[in-house]
């Protein structure tokens, strides 16, 4: 590749992390989280310290359901960020993925600002990950294939290969790729080929239900829901816009901070496809853990505040984590549940308007929202 395009990659990563870490870049809808009430048990017959937060995904017990989700790679300062937070992944028992890898594969002397994490994080759970749009033909490079999705996953000895769907981020982007067809079709490709599960990941608009029994029909293992109320990605793309001078892709950003389905409603509606499930966006408290759960989520999935943890140091990072892990033991104990699958069996209550997006979109009717009783979740 040209090398102008190289270091225009390069470059838009290192954007990407100041912005997302020092700007106002979070949505103004929320998640959904408010409107999920879970019920009280005031004689839960079990002790706090016998709760086990240890969770299953993709044939590997991790010790606790969190995933650092995806965030950066790609340039110099990146490195130092995704070795912090694999060590951390390391010490808890958590899930990682990292920032797509394309800068990677088109400059490999960036390799090693990826490839850190499985050197801090040796028996961590890691996530490679690819674009889908760079699956298809674009105006910035030919398509991504199968050997691509292999060198991703071979550069970080990844166990899982997230594809992102980042097309509402493309399309403010100034440079962006807007290209969709095809995508199916080689999402498709390299999941038949690629040798470790695949994980669809929304990066903040969500997924509809329809969506993700499409995506489990293309052989897709997981799914990262992704919804509105966390970082959005439209805000960012916005903000690089304005600082190049490009009104109409500012403007653009700010009229799409919030568009998507909000992260409660896209866990209900995507749980219907019966896969393991992510839920990320706008996860901020255990207790916003335990509501996603509650709806359906394998784990949880967390990328700003670890991100501005990150940037801190070891220890601001390890504080926020033993937090929230503290504050889901907490809730799980609460609801009476032993660990996280048995929140799906306890009774929630939904007002407002994640009730209003349920009703309206058909999801009430065919999951056990309101009273949490249905099939039993995997024994505890």
């Amino acid at each position: 590749m040209d090398p102008e395009i190289n270091d225009a990659i390069e470059a838009r990563k290192a954007e990407h992390l100041q912005v997302t870490a020092t700007r106002d870049v979070n949505t103004r809808a929320g998640a959904g989280w408010a409107d999920i009430h879970l019920i009280h048990e005031a004689l839960p017959e079990l002790d706090l310290d016998a709760v086990d937060l240890s969770v299953e995904f993709l044939g590997r017990q991790l010790r606790a359901p969190i995933a650092i989700a995806a965030m950066t790679g790609g340039h110099a300062a990146a490195r130092d960020v995704n070795a912090i937070l694999a060590r951390a992944a390391e010490r808890h028992g958590l899930a990682m993925g990292v920032g797509s890898q394309r800068a990677a594969l088109r400059n490999p002397e960036l390799a090693y600002t990826y490839a850190v994490v499985r050197r801090e994080a040796p028996t961590a759970f890691l996530i490679a990950n690819l674009g889908a749009p760079q699956l298809v033909a674009q105006r910035s490079g030919q398509a991504l294939g199968l050997a691509e999705a292999r060198a991703a996953v071979s550069m970080i000895e990844a166990d899982a290969l997230a594809i992102h769907l980042n097309f509402l981020e493309e399309s403010v982007q100034p440079e962006g790729d807007r290209q969709a067809a095809g995508c199916a079709d080689a999402i498709r490709a390299v999941s038949e080929g690629v040798g470790v599960p695949i994980v669809a990941k929304e990066t903040g608009a969500g997924l509809a239900r329809s969506t993700a029994l499409r995506l489990r029909d293309l052989g897709i293992a997981a799914l990262d829901v992704g919804g509105v109320g966390g970082t959005s990605f439209a805000v960012i793309e916005g903000l690089r816009a304005e600082a190049q001078g490009d009104e109409r892709g500012r403007r653009l950003g700010e009229l799409l901070r919030d568009w998507g389905i909000p992260t409660a409603v896209t866990v209900a509606g995507a749980a219907a496809a019966g896969l393991p499930m992510v839920a990320t966006g706008g996860v901020r408290s255990g207790l916003d853990a335990a509501k996603a759960l509650a709806l359906g989520a394998t784990l949880v999935g967390v990328a700003r505040p670890l991100l501005q943890a990150a940037l801190e140091g070891e220890a601001a990072v390890d504080l926020w984590i033993d937090q929230l892990l503290h504050e889901l033991r907490t809730v799980l104990f609460l609801t009476g549940s032993r660990c996280p699958t048995e929140l799906r069996t306890r009774p929630r209550v939904i007002l407002g308007e994640t009730r209003a997006w349920l009703d309206q979109l058909g999801y009430l009717d065919s999951t056990l929202l309101l009273t949490g009783h249905g099939d039993s979740p995997p024994s505890c």
